[in-house]
């Protein structure tokens, strides 16, 4: 395929369907193409910068609009398209205030899907197993309107925090138990 065409349908993509993080797969639907046609049309579009591998198998339209604050998320979602995953852990705690330090180019997430370390030029993904139920999960998630992964409620971040053992010193504990004197 033609690196314009592609361009615009890309760009179209987007702009209808807010779809800018992509599996291979997903691009075969929005090409057109698939086999050896798609993985050259996708090998020329990486090296004229239009699109760009993230990770093994994602990728992301280099020109996109969208990214941003959310592109970790899509490529989660990419990554783990069968599993609930959400932000959680430092990320999360740190959101709510709960520990003083701030994760810079990380992000935190467990997940129902294997667990891994993912380093991309948009931030690292930190991925950890679940193994809670989806009832267990999803009421303790609050979900954001922007399309991006839910993430943990403040207690159910230091649940996961409790049942991964990591940096629990960096918890502040009034911080964490003020919201059970609202109650």
């Amino acid at each position: 395929m033609r690196r314009d065409m592609a361009l615009r349908r890309l760009a179209e993509a987007e702009r209808r369907f807010g779809l800018y993080v992509y599996r291979k797969a997903d691009l075969s639907a929005v090409l057109g193409e698939g086999g050896n046609p798609l993985t050259r049309t996708l090998t020329s579009l990486c090296a004229a910068g239009i699109m760009e591998r993230a990770v093994r198998g994602v990728y992301v339209f280099s020109y996109a609009r969208s990214i941003g604050d959310g592109t970790l998320d899509a490529i989660v979602q990419c990554l783990r398209p069968t599993s609930i995953s959400w932000e959680s852990l430092e990320s999360v705690l740190s959101k709510w205030g709960v520990i003083s330090q701030i994760p810079i180019g990380r992000v935190t997430y467990m997940t129902t899907g294997r667990e891994g370390e993912f380093d991309t030029r948009f931030g690292v993904i930190d991925l950890t197993h679940s193994s809670l139920p989806a009832s267990r999960i999803v009421p303790n998630l609050v979900m954001r309107g922007d399309g991006r992964l839910p993430m943990a409620s403040k207690m159910f971040a230091y649940e996961n925090l409790k049942a991964t053992g990591r940096n629990l010193h960096l918890v502040d504990m009034e911080e964490l138990e003020w919201d059970y004197d609202e109650d």
